[in-house]
């Protein structure tokens, strides 16, 4: 069975109703959800814990949720960030957006808006992300084109199969077939086995389960 990479999703929220509601449907769709019930909590939880997305309460204890969001600025955190709050006119809105919010939900909404938004902010930040999350404490370095783990091991990938890793990682839950691979990745290759011979090369370095084949479709990031 393999093991998707869950993105994880930090839940500021301080309504015990909605905390569950949103933690259990959060979690179905796929998302590992952790919850802070008040500012300074989610504070520290960003500062020492990294996330994909945050969903973040306006109306929080301690710390409010537009300070929370600007001190999470101020330290140069730049994780996506949706303010989900019953707050919601344009002078509300305006206040979020200006303080480092990403997207802004007013209550009540609808479920399949929440989680359509939350897909966007997750696309549009692993299209700009400097790092990418992989399965097993992973993550790509882009820049250096390293792949490191959560004990500091690391190891050196080539361009293309940095290339390769990228655009697998970049969409975890796709399945990509052989051909987009190649048209997208080895665009000056003239070999038509040239995806499978990198897709050999990153399991040598990183794990036969680094990549799953899917049969009689593509490949996938993936790992049992």
């Amino acid at each position: 069975m393999v093991e998707r990479v869950r993105p994880r999703l930090l839940l500021v929220e301080d309504e015990p109703q909605l905390t569950a509601l949103l933690i259990r449907l959060l979690g179905e769709e796929g998302y590992a959800v952790e919850h802070a019930g008040d500012g300074q909590v989610a504070l520290h939880r960003t500062l020492t814990r990294p996330y994909d997305v945050v969903v973040l309460d306006r109306g929080l204890p301690v710390l409010d949720g537009i300070e929370l969001l600007r001190r999470m600025r101020r330290r140069g955190l730049g994780v996506p960030v949706l303010i989900l709050t019953a707050r919601s006119a344009v002078a509300d809105r305006v206040v979020g957006l200006d303080a480092g919010a990403e997207d802004y939900l007013g209550k009540p909404f609808e479920i399949d808006e929440l989680l359509a938004r939350l897909r966007a902010l997750l696309r549009r930040h692993l299209d700009s992300a400097e790092h990418l999350p992989l399965p097993a404490g992973r993550s790509l370095d882009l820049q250096a084109r390293q792949v490191r783990d959560a004990d500091g091991g690391m190891v050196q990938l080539s361009e293309r199969e940095a290339r390769l890793l990228t655009l697998l990682a970049s969409r975890p839950t796709r399945v990509f077939s052989r051909e987009e691979l190649r048209r997208r990745v080895f665009t000056d290759a003239d070999s038509e086995n040239v995806v499978d011979v990198y897709v050999h090369y990153l399991r040598g370095k990183l794990g036969r389960d680094a990549v799953r084949t899917v049969r009689g479709v593509g490949f996938q990031l993936g790992r049992r």
